[in-house]
């Protein structure tokens, strides 16, 4: 047969719809029919079909634990508070969502801004860093506690005399922080600053501010957060 005759051949073989490769795939030492193509991709089908729903199944099961409430006993402001809390609930949040006392602020949620500072057992600390049920049986002092609009506490008198806010929002911290800085003073707790470990402690400006320090005021009034805790440390002098 001529090598016309070939090609006329196959030419036949493309007019009737039968690619080269259509029987036989052949590329790089890949050979693939299509018989073992329908094959193969029916095995998959069953294979995905049959292991899919185990994996649901797993996923489905791995769900989060409830969590796990814990009887805590707080003396707030006064008044003993016997609350159930969940185990992982900030202070701060039990002061606010369980007993309602918003004077507390959010702020950072870090420990960073000071804003959610409290007196607990006489000393203060951010209320947003430590667990509730980690302070059971402790005394807690909020800014509803310091004082109330008919007779205010000498520093929350003092905040008002010297325009020690603008926005208001770090106030509750920074007037919490502000009383038990001076009863640190007091006590005879020294700060960073502190040059003389056995004299007693004097209120300075740099005392203040360093101890201060923690509690931000992004109003920037500094300067008269300053003079309202010189005006009270004066007055406990007096």
């Amino acid at each position: 047969m001529s090598n016309h005759d070939n090609e006329a051949g196959k030419g036949h073989q493309r007019e009737a719809g039968s690619h080269p490769w259509a029987n036989n795939i052949e590329f790089y030492g890949f050979s693939l029919t299509r018989r073992t193509l329908l094959k193969v991709g029916a095995a998959s089908a069953a294979t995905a079909a049959i292991t899919l729903p185990h994996v649901f199944a797993a996923s489905e099961s791995a769900v989060t634990p409830p969590p796990e409430m814990m009887q805590v006993s707080l003396q707030v402001n006064g008044k003993h508070q016997q609350l159930e809390v969940d185990t992982r609930t900030t202070l701060l949040d039990a002061l606010r969502e369980n007993l309602h006392l918003t004077g507390t602020k959010k702020g950072c949620d870090h420990g960073q801004c000071g804003a959610c500072t409290v007196i607990v057992n006489g000393r203060r600390i951010n209320a947003c860093l430590t667990l509730a049920v980690m302070q059971q049986d402790a005394e807690i002092t909020t800014i509803e506690g310091l004082g109330t609009p008919e007779n205010l506490h000498p520093m929350q008198a003092a905040f008002v005399k010297h325009d020690g806010y603008q926005c208001g929002y770090c106030t509750p911290g920074q007037i919490c922080s502000s009383v038990a800085v001076l009863k640190e003073i007091e006590m005879g707790i020294p700060s960073h600053v502190t040059l003389d470990l056995v004299s007693p402690i004097q209120a300075t400006q740099d005392e203040i501010r360093e101890r201060m320090s923690g509690n931000i005021c992004r109003c920037g009034a500094y300067s008269n957060i300053l003079a309202a805790i010189e005006d009270v440390a004066g007055g406990q002098k007096s």
